[in-house]
C-alpha cells in the first residue's frame, strides 16, 4: 500500500480447534478468561473484563474495587465472521480520549474446516496515537501482545 509502512499495522493469526461459531463466541464473551490480568490501567487488580457484543458496547475491565476502565470501543459486530474494535489506550499507557488518535483491531474468523477456524487479527493505524506511536507497536506486536492473548484464546478452545 502506498505510503503505509509495516509496522502501523500488526498482524497475528492462529488456527483454533472449535467451528467458526464456537471460536467467534468464546473470543468475545469469554475476552476476559484470556486477557493476561495483569495488563491493567486500574489501580486495583481486574475483576472482570466485559466485551459488551454489540456496535457500541465497550470492552471494560472491572477492578476488585469497583472502577473501571473502558479501553476500547465496539465499531463492528458481524457474528461469525468479524469483530472490530477501537484501541484507546495512548502510547503512555493511559485512557486515550480522543477517537482520532485511536487505532483499531480487526479480528477476522475463517472457517477451515467444520471444526477448524482461522482467527486473523489486524492491528491498524497505529501511527493515529501520535508521538512515541512506536512503543505501542512494540508492546502488542512483542510476545506479552497480541501473541500472547491470542495464545491463551487457543487454549480456551482445547
Amino acid at each position: 500500500m502506498m505510503g503505509q509502512t509495516k509496522t502501523e499495522t500488526v498482524r497475528k493469526q492462529i488456527v483454533v480447534d472449535a467451528p467458526i461459531g464456537r471460536a467467534f463466541t468464546v473470543f468475545t464473551r469469554q475476552f476476559g478468561d484470556f486477557k493476561p490480568p495483569e495488563h491493567n490501567l486500574l489501580g486495583s487488580p481486574i475483576a472482570e473484563t466485559v466485551f459488551e457484543p454489540r456496535v457500541g458496547g465497550s470492552i471494560v475491565d472491572r477492578a476488585s474495587d469497583g472502577t473501571e476502565c473502558r479501553w476500547a470501543r465496539i465499531l463492528a459486530f458481524d457474528p461469525p465472521d468479524r469483530v472490530v474494535f477501537s484501541w484507546d489506550i495512548s502510547p503512555r499507557w493511559t485512557i486515550e480520549t480522543d477517537p482520532a488518535q485511536a487505532s483499531e483491531v480487526e479480528v477476522r474468523f475463517y472457517a477451515e474446516s467444520p471444526d477448524r477456524t482461522r482467527v486473523e487479527l489486524e492491528h491498524r493505524h497505529l501511527d493515529r496515537h501520535g508521538s512515541g506511536w512506536e512503543a505501542i507497536v512494540m508492546g502488542v506486536d512483542g510476545p506479552e501482545g497480541w501473541p500472547l492473548y491470542l495464545h491463551r484464546y487457543a487454549a480456551l478452545l482445547r
